[in-house]
């Protein structure tokens, strides 16, 4: 164990796309005693993994903790939003989960939003329009593609809910993953039964919803290096656990890079766009999460750059040239089919401005989208916290820089997923907000850079460019 604790340990956990992540950290100060990592692995056809690994994972990075782990008073579980995890009777996945960046369903998410009375209704009632990556079209396609896996479904789980589970033996979720299920009502707070009837899932295959501090259980799994009896929050998605781990207030935006791009805020409004752009999520501790996710961020740039053969950073300014990175498709805009587009291609270009213009059409998709993430709330020049892996690499945040127009702040805590994960199992060890417990931990200091004047002609080829290509882009 590192340095001395001031006061009970908490451990929290961050199973992503491609690994879990654990921290102990000091409940009163934030100092992280230990940390561990272990890897997960993504299949075809599409995004799946297997859950059990992720189990494993867990136990890998949490041996990796040493003695830190089994002097642990409370523990929490952040995932990866979306997924579709299916258990049999016995509690075995029946098949391997869909993840988030599962598009196949995107036939079925068009059709359950015509068939349940469009964009608005949808809205209005869950919050949000249910695109692809929603756990509800996912139920959808399989029970259409894969009915014997779906008639082997006793139990629907988010990822989160399923590593609680295996924690605690307790079907237990929490209302910032439900939120991103497409059937849990923003408008009620509760399942929506007609809409689980409408795609054939029995309420009682779901998790409870636990209310912001309240507990899931206790540990009780046996095999892993945790004290018996320790607390177990209801965790939470991982992007509610970031805005947790930044002790965010209404108002303040964050961009995250990562293999996906999100832009979101805390409200204390609830969303309801009926475009699909915002999803609007439930944050986890009663307020809101207007939130908007791009599938190309980092992955796809960093793909870019090793077509070129350059480094990630070697980017040049100059020219006009137009790149649309959809590599995997893209959800914001709404383009589940969509390929990489590259417009305006010169002579003159070099490989250095063509790297420029992938960086450019990421970000730009995800500022479009923060317009409409913002609320009244939201200061016009307000900082914009740069998070996720991107936000160390300098091309990103003077891209960011260039076509926001507003100052950026990069927080020196990393790890903001399992870190926000520590807040809630520290605000509910201590009986306290876990966003006040990560303001206390200070996770949200870091370097700053003022604001630059924005590159409104950049936007205006990229706008003019989407516009131009969608019949393209929509094959």
């Amino acid at each position: 164990m590192g340095a001395q604790a001031a006061g009970p340990l908490v451990l929290g956990v961050d199973s992503s796309t491609q690994s879990t992540k654990t921290l102990v950290v000091d409940a009163e100060t934030g100092v992280v005693v230990a940390r561990g990592q272990a890897p997960h692995t993504v299949g075809g056809p599409g995004k799946q993994s297997d859950p059990r690994q992720w189990w494993r994972a867990l136990g890998e990075a949490l041996a990796q903790c040493g003695d830190a782990a089994r002097q642990v008073s409370a523990v929490s579980v952040a995932g990866q939003q979306h997924g579709l995890v299916t258990l049999d009777a016995a509690g075995e996945p029946v098949r391997p989960a869909l993840l988030w960046n599962d598009v196949r369903a995107a036939g079925h998410s068009e059709r359950l939003i015509a068939e349940r009375g469009g964009a608005r209704a949808w809205a209005d009632r869950v919050g949000s329009v249910p695109g692809p990556a929603f756990t509800v079209a996912k139920w959808a396609w399989l029970r259409e593609t894969e009915p014997t896996a779906a008639a082997a479904t006793a139990a629907v789980r988010l990822p989160h809910d399923y590593l609680t589970g295996r924690l605690t033996g307790e079907a237990v979720t929490d209302r910032g993953d439900a939120s991103g299920t497409g059937w849990w009502a923003s408008a009620t707070g509760a399942y929506d039964t007609e809409i689980l009837a409408h795609v054939g899932l029995p309420p009682e295959a779901l998790p409870r919803v636990a209310g912001p501090g309240e507990a899931a259980g206790t540990v009780h799994a046996a095999e892993l290096p945790l004290p018996r009896g320790a607390l177990v929050a209801a965790g939470t998605g991982d992007n509610m656990a970031a805005a947790l781990g930044l002790g965010l207030r209404p108002g303040q935006p964050v961009l995250s890079l990562g293999t996906s791009g999100t832009v979101y805020a805390v409200s204390a409004h609830r969303p309801a766009d009926p475009t699909g752009t915002v999803a609007g999520f439930a944050d986890a501790r009663g307020d809101w999460l207007p939130l908007a996710c791009t599938l190309n961020c980092t992955l796809a740039v960093d793909r870019v750059a090793a077509l070129l053969g350059r480094d990630r950073e070697a980017v040049e300014a100059g020219g006009e040239v137009v790149m649309l990175p959809f590599l995997d498709g893209e959800r914001t805009p709404n383009l589940p089919g969509a390929s990489g587009l590259v417009h305006g291609l010169r002579h003159a270009t070099t490989a250095g401005q063509l790297l420029q213009a992938a960086y450019d059409g990421a970000v730009f998709a995800l500022l479009q989208a923060l317009e409409q993430v913002l609320d009244a709330d939201a200061a016009a020049g307000a900082p914009l916290l740069l998070i996720g892996g991107g936000a160390k690499g300098r091309a990103w945040r003077e891209t960011v820089r260039r076509l926001s127009g507003r100052p950026v702040v990069v927080p020196e805590a990393q790890e903001l997923v399992a870190l926000g994960a520590a807040a809630q199992a520290a605000g509910l060890l201590l009986g306290e907000d876990p966003a006040a417990v990560a303001r206390r931990w200070g996770t949200a200091r870091g370097a700053e850079w003022e604001a630059q004047p924005r590159d409104d002609a950049a936007l205006e080829r990229l706008a003019a460019t989407l516009t131009d290509a969608e019949a393209l882009l929509r094959r």
